[in-house]
């Protein structure tokens, strides 16, 4: 008396469902959306970000001025 194999269905991976190209659809509308609306705003506050980021990099990227020996 043979059984039938059973045979395993994997869960099918969420990248590779029609609800992940709806999320990345939806994403991309309103990543467009937000860049349209607001570049005024992030240009505006760039040469502000850049004089934040030279301070920032001294403390973090220095590490330590030698002092690992």
């Amino acid at each position: 008396m043979n059984l039938p194999l059973q045979q395993h269905n994997p869960t099918p991976n969420f990248w590779s469902t029609r609800y992940a190209l709806g999320l990345i659809v939806l994403g991309g509308v309103a990543a467009y959306f937000l860049l349209t609306e607001h570049l005024a705003h992030v240009i505006g506050a760039l040469p502000y970000l850049l004089l934040l980021a030279c301070p920032l990099m001294h403390i973090f990227m220095h590490g330590g001025h030698g002092h690992h020996k």
